[in-house]
């Protein structure tokens, strides 16, 4: 008796299912290239906005620890004492009357772009003016290099 060759439905070879195609790898190519397209500019500003915001904080935080000076003393530190009155007893006059052991603060943060806030008493803006110059370190600018003040929170 004869056999007849029956047909096979095995699957095919490992060999041939083992990698992707240069169409396939093509439509992947371009879909992450879509997705970069729409991804990458909403990400790239986020380390600029935080320091933005880092900055402003600090501010807060600076503004807070002046006002707490200002209660025990009447007076906010004067230009010449600057924000070092807040981690140091001023030695030029005028002498506050009150001062803790600890100080208002434990260090002076330097601005997200690791230059030192800026101070003046009395301020253009207030009764004192504390700011950072922004990305550019220097006076005006816009976007990332604008000056960021406690006249602005």
């Amino acid at each position: 008796m004869q056999t007849r060759n029956k047909p096979s439905f095995r699957s095919p070879s490992r060999r041939h299912m083992a990698g992707l195609t240069l169409v396939e790898i093509m439509v992947v190519i371009v879909i992450l290239g879509i997705l970069a397209a729409l991804i990458v500019p909403n990400v790239v500003d986020k380390p600029d906005q935080a320091r933005i915001a880092a900055a402003r904080q600090d501010i807060a935080s600076l503004g807070e620890a002046l006002r707490l000076y200002k209660v025990d003393n009447r007076q906010y530190p004067t230009t010449q004492q600057g924000l070092n009155a807040l981690i140091t007893k001023p030695t030029v006059p005028p002498l506050p009357t009150t001062y803790p052991n600890t100080g208002y603060v434990l260090k002076l943060p330097n601005d997200p772009w690791g230059k030192p806030y800026m101070y003046l008493s009395p301020g253009k803006f207030g009764e004192y003016d504390a700011w950072s110059y922004g990305a550019d370190g220097e006076p005006g600018g816009e976007g990332n290099d604008a000056d960021i003040g406690s006249w602005m929170n």
